[in-house]
C-alpha cells in the first residue's frame, strides 16, 4: 500500500477520528440498541410541513434558494434570527454582530481558526463536549481541563488554572463552555456561578465561548441568564446557537453573536472554507421562522424528551447493580453515568456490544482521557420500549464485565 503520510500536513496529523462517529459505523448492526449519539427523534421532525415550505421556496425564488449567498448569510434570515434572539433571550444584536454558520460544530472551528496558534492554551470543562476537543486539536492547543461539579466548571478551579499560565507569561485564549444541559453530562451552570466565571474571564483578559445548543430544551426549573447577557456587550462572550437539536439536524444551520470585530474576523475566516452557508438551507429556515411554528414545535418535542429522560432514570433505578451514579438532567439530551473505578467502560463497550447495547465510553471527553469509568447515554433518539430494554441489556453487560 502506497504511504502518504510524508505529504499530510502538521493540521491533519493532529486530527484524530470522533470516537462517536467511529462508534456509529460499527452499531447498525439488526438488533442493536444505541444510546452513542447524539441524534434528536426523526418522528418528531415537521417533515411535511418543511417539504411544503421547500417547495415554495425553491419554485417562487430560486434566485435566493438556489443561488450562492452572502458569507455572512441572508439578510432576511439574519433579520429573522435578531427577532428571536430578542424574543428568546431578550437580547439586541444587530447584522454585524451575528454569522450564519454551518451549524455550531463549524463555529468550533472558526474560534480555533481565529484565536488559536499551536500551545496556546484553551480551559475546558473536565469532561466537555468532544466535538470542541477535536476542533482545537487541530490547530493545536494546548487543551487544559478545569474541575467540574454537578454545576459545570469550578469558578475558583478556572482562576486557579488562569493564575498559573500567566505565571508562565501564557495567555489563555479560550474558555469553552456548554452551559446548559452540558455534552456529556446534562449538568447546568447556575447564573450566579457564571458570574462568577465572567468576572474571571475579564480579570484574565480572556475571551468566554459559549456553546448553546440545547438551551431550549428545558424539561424542568428555571432559565438561567446567558453569558451573552450577563456581559451587556462588552465583547468578552461568543455565543453560538443552532437548529440541529431544535428543528433539524440534516439543515447544519447554526448562528453566532458577538463583537462586531470578531464576527468579521470570523467572516474572512469562513470566506475561505465554504464560501457561505446553504442557501437553500437558509431559505428553508427563513420561511419557517415566519410561520411562527418553532416555539410551539420546541415545546412538543421537549414534552417528549422529558418523558424519555424519565424513562431513562426509571430503566436506571430498576437495573443497575449497586454502585453506580448518574446525572439528572433538568434539560438537553444527555445523562452521564459514573461506574466503580476498576471499570473502563471503553473495555466494557465489547461486551455490551455483544448484548447489543451501545454508549459512548466517558473518557473520549476528557482531554486527558481520564474518566475511563464513565459513560454517557443520550435518551432522545431511542424509543420507549429501547431505552428500558437497553437499560436492561447494559446492566446484564455490567454485571458480565464486573
Amino acid at each position: 500500500m502506497k504511504d502518504f503520510s510524508h505529504l499530510f500536513s502538521n493540521v491533519s496529523k493532529n486530527v484524530c477520528a470522533s470516537e462517536i462517529r467511529e462508534l456509529l459505523k460499527i452499531i447498525g448492526q439488526k438488533g442493536m440498541i444505541s444510546f452513542a449519539g447524539g441524534l434528536p427523534a426523526p418522528d418528531l421532525f415537521p417533515a411535511e410541513e418543511l417539504g411544503e415550505i421547500a417547495k415554495k421556496a425553491i419554485t417562487q425564488n430560486p434566485n435566493k434558494a438556489l443561488q450562492y449567498g452572502s458569507t455572512e448569510g441572508s439578510n432576511d434570515l439574519r433579520k429573522e434570527l435578531i427577532k428571536l434572539i430578542k424574543q428568546e433571550e431578550n437580547i439586541d444584536v444587530s447584522l454585524d454582530e451575528l454569522l450564519v454558520i454551518s451549524a455550531s460544530q463549524q463555529g468550533l472551528d472558526l474560534a480555533g481558526k481565529a484565536f488559536v496558534n499551536p500551545g496556546d492554551a484553551v480551559l475546558v470543562g473536565m469532561p466537555t463536549y468532544l466535538g470542541a476537543l477535536q476542533a482545537f486539536d487541530t490547530y493545536a492547543a494546548d487543551i487544559i481541563g478545569v474541575e467540574s461539579d454537578d454545576f459545570g466548571m469550578k469558578p475558583e478551579a478556572i482562576e486557579q488554572k488562569l493564575a498559573e499560565l500567566k505565571e508562565q507569561g501564557r495567555q489563555c485564549k479560550l474558555i469553552y463552555i456548554v452551559p446548559d444541559f452540558q455534552n456529556p453530562t446534562g449538568t447546568t451552570v447556575p447564573t450566579q456561578r457564571r458570574i462568577k466565571i465572567l468576572d474571571i474571564a475579564k480579570k484574565y483578559n480572556t475571551i468566554i465561548l459559549e456553546d448553546s445548543p440545547y438551551r431550549k430544551v428545558r424539561f424542568s426549573g428555571e432559565p438561567q441568564e446567558t453569558f451573552y447577557s450577563l456581559d451587556k456587550g462588552q465583547g468578552n462572550v461568543i455565543t453560538m446557537f443552532t437548529f440541529s437539536k431544535t428543528l433539524v439536524p440534516g439543515f447544519r444551520l447554526g448562528y453566532v453573536i458577538g463583537n462586531k470585530e470578531i464576527i468579521r474576523k470570523f467572516v474572512i475566516l469562513k470566506q475561505a472554507m465554504d464560501l457561505c452557508t446553504s442557501p437553500t438551507c437558509q431559505a428553508l429556515a427563513e420561511a419557517y421562522l415566519k410561520t411562527g411554528k418553532l416555539e410551539e414545535h420546541v415545546k412538543h418535542m421537549t414534552k417528549v424528551y422529558s418523558a424519555k429522560r424519565d424513562a431513562m432514570l426509571k430503566a436506571l433505578e430498576t437495573y443497575m447493580p449497586e454502585g453506580i451514579t448518574w446525572t439528572k438532567p433538568e434539560g438537553g439530551l444527555f445523562l452521564f453515568v459514573v461506574l466503580p473505578e476498576h471499570i473502563d467502560t471503553a473495555k466494557m463497550l465489547h461486551t455490551a456490544i455483544k448484548h447489543n447495547v451501545a454508549y459512548v465510553s466517558g473518557s473520549a471527553f476528557y482531554p486527558d482521557k481520564s474518566g475511563k469509568n464513565t459513560m454517557r447515554l443520550n435518551f432522545s433518539y431511542s424509543s420507549f420500549e429501547d431505552i428500558d430494554e437497553g437499560m436492561k441489556r447494559l446492566a446484564q453487560a455490567i454485571k458480565e464485565y464486573k
